[in-house]
């Protein structure tokens, strides 16, 4: 069935159809109508599940983690200084494996701005939940689907990140899978274990330094394990539903001298400006980044051997370091026996337009300069 719908609209849809049993959020802007919606779901009967009302994100997560214990599917979402006042239970979540699909709609944080930039969810990169980022309504519907399938299988959480405003309240063309297909794609949840008063178990203990070191090497384990599961499940759904996104997209890539790398809602201004110069005889390509956490290091390696010149549009910022996108690619490639020039952009900051300009620019810039800058800010106001 063929709506259509907002990104936020088609987040709560998506977690509507993978049949949660349990939901707490707390509204912020640009994520409120995400919470709203499926308040609206349960208590229409839409969806059989509880919606918990907390007084903070925190305490969202806080509940959510105890729901998940008891082996039940649970749904949050958040954004910005949302996520960021998680913090400590976004690290506890993970230390305890616990399969929670969170949709993260990215906002500026720090100063008082509501706009879009993906600095909130990439400031959260070291907590070891998997991150996947979404370029339209559609694939944030089918990404929610696969996130489930993905943190079941290898008992970790998964953050489903869509640019807020730009993303979140846009309206667009969205194929909603029918429920059955849903059933059928993504089983009943099985996890290894749950809080049962038949088989008592004792979850989220304080582990000692003679266990601490083997609890983070498991963490990191089911990270590198979680690459080819991202990959089988996007597969699977590509055969299921039609639509697959893989691990990074590349975008005419295969004879490009110059490739641009996008994430999120740029990727689609950048293949605008692609085609146009590829109709002028220019050999420059898109490379989509979709997958961040765990990084596919093997996949943008492959993606970028031939390539002479790498132009990273980051909509975030590492303060004292840089673009956080362009910084992950450079230390991917470190080990490549063939290493393009990785030119780092700051662009599109606190909910500012990427435009096609800003892209010919930043290809401008990139053509005709032979030492690559760690940091160019493009559309800076001096």
């Amino acid at each position: 069935m063929i709506k259509l719908i907002t990104g936020n609209r088609a987040a709560a849809l998506g977690a509507v159809l993978c049949r949660p049993k349990f939901i707490s959020a707390y509204p912020i802007t640009p994520q409120t109508t995400i919470s709203e919606y499926l308040a609206g779901f349960c208590a229409d009967g839409t969806l059989n599940a509880k919606y918990m009302n907390v007084e903070s994100e925190h305490s969202a997560l806080s509940a959510c983690i105890g729901a998940s214990v008891t082996g039940v599917r649970v749904f949050t979402a958040t954004s910005s200084h949302g996520l960021a006042l998680m913090h400590e239970m976004l690290h506890i979540t993970s230390f305890m494996r616990l399969p929670i699909v969170m949709v993260v709609v990215n906002r500026a944080i720090g100063l008082w701005n509501i706009h879009g930039e993906q600095t909130d969810a990439l400031s959260q990169r070291d907590t070891g939940w998997l991150q996947i980022y979404c370029e339209n309504g559609q694939e944030v519907i089918d990404t929610v689907i696969q996130a489930y399938n993905i943190s079941e299988k290898v008992s970790l959480p998964t953050m489903v990140c869509l640019d807020g405003f730009i993303l979140s309240h846009t309206s667009e063309l969205v194929d909603i899978p029918e429920a059955v297909s849903v059933d059928h794609f993504l089983p009943k949840s099985k996890p290894l274990s749950k809080l049962d008063v038949k088989n008592p178990r004792m979850f989220g203990a304080p582990v000692s330094p003679e266990y601490f070191l083997e609890f983070r090497y498991k963490a990191q384990e089911a990270m590198e394990k979680a690459l080819p599961v991202v990959a089988e499940v996007d597969a699977r759904f590509g055969e299921q539903f039609g639509r697959s996104y893989g691990l990074v997209e590349g975008y005419k890539t295969e004879d490009a001298k110059l490739v641009v790398v996008s994430v999120g809602t740029a990727a689609s201004t950048t293949r605008i400006v692609i085609d146009e110069l590829r109709e002028a005889g220019e050999k420059i390509g898109m490379l989509k980044i979709r997958l961040f956490r765990p990084f596919p290091k093997t996949e943008v390696i492959k993606a970028l051997k031939h390539v002479e010149k790498v132009a990273v549009i980051d909509r975030d910022l590492s303060p004292g370091q840089g673009g956080i996108f362009a910084e992950e690619i450079r230390s991917a490639l470190y080990s490549s026996t063939r290493k393009p020039k990785v030119y780092g952009f700051i662009a599109g900051l606190g909910g500012r337009d990427i435009t096609p300009d800003t892209i010919r620019q930043i290809i401008n810039i990139t053509s005709s300069t032979d030492q690559p800058r760690e940091i160019t800010w493009v559309g800076l106001k001096r």
